[in-house]
Order: structure tokens, then sequence, then C-alpha cells
């Protein structure tokens, strides 16, 4: 069964008995994230306070009943690329107006990342979701 939602994520994540597992989900994640074009990798697309290279860029759909948000994201290291993607499950192609980094990171840590990630990757994650609460203010 392909990984597509976030629950899809969680369901393996408990399947899972040891880190390793879990690790190596994250980095197919990362693989299977689509490309982002390398003319989006700018300055201005840059996340602050990540050690690895992550690029977020956003656009805007306002077609329809309201305002989307979709998301393109790169990293240059493979479990934070499938970080990346983890966080994309919760915001990509969501309305504005309901993306909650709170409610992101609560979600994040249902999965008890922050026990078992570097703090630069955790560092790097809490910079990842700051920065899409301020695309979609």
């Amino acid at each position: 069964m392909p990984i597509a939602t976030f629950d899809d994520v969680e369901a393996e994540f408990e399947a899972f008995d040891d880190w390793d597992d879990r690790y190596r989900l994250l980095i197919q994640l990362g693989r299977d994230l689509a490309p982002m074009p390398e003319a989006l990798k700018t300055d201005a697309t840059k996340v602050r306070g990540c050690a690895s290279q992550v690029w977020l860029h956003a656009t805007r759909d306002d077609q329809g009943p309201g305002e989307t948000l979709h998301f393109t994201a790169d990293s240059d290291a493979a479990i934070v690329k499938g970080l990346v993607a983890l966080v994309l499950m919760l915001v990509n192609d969501r309305p504005a107006a309901e993306i909650d980094p709170a409610g992101i990171r609560a979600r994040l840590d249902s999965l008890g990342l922050a026990r078992h990630l570097s703090s630069n990757r955790t560092q790097g994650l809490a910079s990842m979701v700051a920065r899409i609460g301020d695309l979609s203010a």
C-alpha cells in the first residue's frame, strides 16, 4: 500500500518496532517527493534555521470556493527531505485559513520525532513549520 497521507505514515510508524525502519520510511518519503525546479531554489525560498539546505515555495490558487496553497519543497539531506515531505502531507493544497502551525506541530509530535531527531533537525523542522505559517498568513 503506498504512503499517501499523514495518517498512512502514522499507521506505518506504529507498525514498526524500531526507529531504523521509521528513518527508512522518512527517506523513502523524501525520494517520492515531487521534484522542485532548480529555478525555485533561491535565497528567497530558502528556509532559515535549518542546518541542511531546505527550500520552500508556495503558490496560491484562488480559483473555486477558497484560496488554497500549494507547496513545492526540497532539501539536500535525505532524512530532512523526508521530513519536508511529511510536513507537506499536512498542508499541501489546503485552504490557507486552515493551515495552523500549532496543529502541524501537534501532528508531528504524535510521531515522537522530537525524541529521535538531532537538535539541528528538530530546530530545522520548527523553522519549516514557522515558514509555512508565514506563507499562509
